[in-house]
């Protein structure tokens, strides 16, 4: 057992060193660094930035039954609004996910998520004006159309606390929220070791409104994350981050029950959002790399790099390329790939979250910076 892991630390370190050694060169393009997406628009550079004061990680957006907002969770367990105020606009305190604010005063703190809580994806009951909330670690919860402290409506199912609560679609008709658990095992802050260790615990659920009660349709999924609807609300779709793939889950028809894969992409899938024609946008977190490739297919090999001396930064770095840059997917109703905007130097916008179309404008979140961007074609 010992000569095993010795022999994988050692394949580790020599997939490192060569990506080290041919960091400028030819190698180092190939293998370490994510490639071009043939067809993608290198566009969204132009994107206006809106920084946020003292506040950081905008992972999701939504707007109100009055077009107002954006809304957008913080990594400080705060939600704000973008809200027109002596003819400006700022950012203001709408709601928050925990009571326990008195230490929750660093933008960005990991070790206080658990308790200042982490909202994540966020949707708006367009019929009742409840803002639904996907907190990471305090589980499923709704706030007012005037704000103030969640209700929590859900922290766990089958006697299972909810670990990782990261997004949700509602079904408005049938009063029905459908939203993902990334991982039974890990926490938000502990995303890289769920990636890395190809962790399948993660399930995807619905939660009724009314009878407040709970179903689980898929379990054994890997980080799955974003989730949208189709229009006529036939099926599910959720992006299962550590497969690069899009997840169709029928609701209706003679495959109710059944699932298959609508589309792979050609990244990290974070949240998938419908725009006003039926198709979608589905963020990615970044593109993946021969390197990522390798590491994504081989446990053992994420297993042997978390064990290495390296820092989250650095584990990170692996993961995502080294280079930070932003790409955006939008695909029709059957799944087709229509367009791939990009960013490919992140210049302004990287590591994006979540891509909102609305008015012909793109509104890009992130969660790992201090700013959303607007980008107008």
């Amino acid at each position: 057992m010992k000569n095993s892991k010795l022999i994988l630390t050692a394949i580790a370190l020599a997939v490192l060193s060569a990506a080290i050694a041919f960091y400028y060169g030819e190698i180092a393009t190939s293998v370490f660094f994510p490639p071009t997406i043939p067809g993608s628009d290198d566009l969204l550079h132009s994107a206006e930035r809106i920084h946020l004061s003292g506040a950081v990680g905008p992972e999701s957006l939504a707007f109100d039954s009055n077009g107002e907002g954006p809304y957008t969770g913080v990594a400080d367990g705060r939600i704000l609004k973008w809200k027109t105020s002596n003819d400006s606009n700022v950012w203001v305190e709408f709601a928050v996910t925990s009571s326990q604010r008195k230490e929750c005063y660093r933008p960005f703190a990991p070790e206080m998520e658990h308790i200042c809580g982490r909202p994540l994806g966020l949707r708006f009951h367009k019929k009742t004006g409840d803002l639904y909330i996907a907190d990471a670690y305090l589980g499923l919860q709704v706030v007012g159309p005037t704000g103030g402290l969640a209700t929590q409506l859900l922290t766990e199912v089958d006697s299972q606390s909810l670990h990782f609560t990261n997004d949700m679609d509602i079904d408005e008709e049938n009063d029905v929220v459908y939203f993902t658990d990334s991982s039974t095992k890990f926490h938000r802050r502990e995303f890289i070791p769920c990636v890395l260790t190809r962790d399948r615990t993660g399930r995807l659920m619905k939660y009724d409104i009314s009878s407040k009660k709970v179903t689980v349709l898929l379990r054994g999924l890997a980080f799955p994350n974003g989730v949208a609807l189709s229009d006529d609300r036939s099926f599910a779709l959720v992006s299962e981050t550590t497969t690069c793939r899009i997840i169709r889950f029928w609701l209706q028809g003679p495959n109710a029950g059944k699932h298959d894969t609508f589309v792979e992409v050609p990244g990290f899938p974070d949240n998938i959002r419908r725009n006003s024609d039926g198709d979608y946008w589905v963020a990615l977190h970044s593109k993946t790399a021969l390197l990522t490739k390798w590491t994504l297919h081989n446990s053992l090999l994420g297993k042997v790099l978390l064990k290495l001396p390296l820092t989250f930064p650095q584990l990170h770095y692996l993961l995502v390329g080294g280079k930070p840059h932003a790409t955006a997917v939008k695909l029709s109703k059957d799944g087709t790939i229509l367009q791939v905007l990009e960013d490919v130097e992140g210049k302004t916008l990287r590591f994006i979250s979540e891509v909102e179309e609305r008015n012909g404008k793109l509104w890009v979140a992130s969660v790992m910076v201090p700013f959303i961007g607007i980008y107008n074609p």
